[in-house]
């Protein structure tokens, strides 16, 4: 098998798509999350502990000289970060735990019970026919 089939076997297989959509929804999704938290929940965080910007929340390293910028350590921005993060994994956790609820729910389901054989429908036939003898 040449390479360029053996890689189109593979690109073209169910769960490789399935991956590269996960990524890119989760790249969007991602997006999302990051704009929710930047403009809804830090603002009024922020306004809560007394009117603070967390995106500007930094600690100087070394003042800023002549051309040479001043080095930050940015906890505000890593704060921002970990609050994107914390928001993303509760909403995986949160479809993960849907999903597995609908397939237990699935295999709780009882099965419908298999048909009677030929066998089976004829000697419940005899059977009550032969009650209804016993009766008259």
């Amino acid at each position: 098998m040449s390479f360029i089939s053996e890689f189109k076997t593979f690109a073209v297989r169910g769960n490789v798509i399935d991956m590269a959509v996960g990524i890119i929804i989760g790249a969007a999704f991602g997006k999302i999350v990051s704009s929710f938290v930047d403009g809804v929940i830090m603002p009024p965080l922020g306004l809560l502990i007394g009117g603070v910007d967390f995106s500007d929340l930094a600690i100087v390293l070394k003042e800023a000289a002549g051309d040479a910028p001043a080095v930050l350590l940015s906890y505000g921005a890593f704060i921002q970060t970990v609050v994107d993060f914390a928001i993303v994994a509760f909403a995986i956790f949160l479809a993960i735990k849907a999903i597995n609820h609908l397939k237990r729910e699935e295999a709780a389901a009882p099965a419908a019970p298999p048909a009677p054989s030929a066998e089976e429908a004829l000697l419940t036939e005899i059977r009550d026919l032969l009650k209804e003898q016993n009766k008259s």
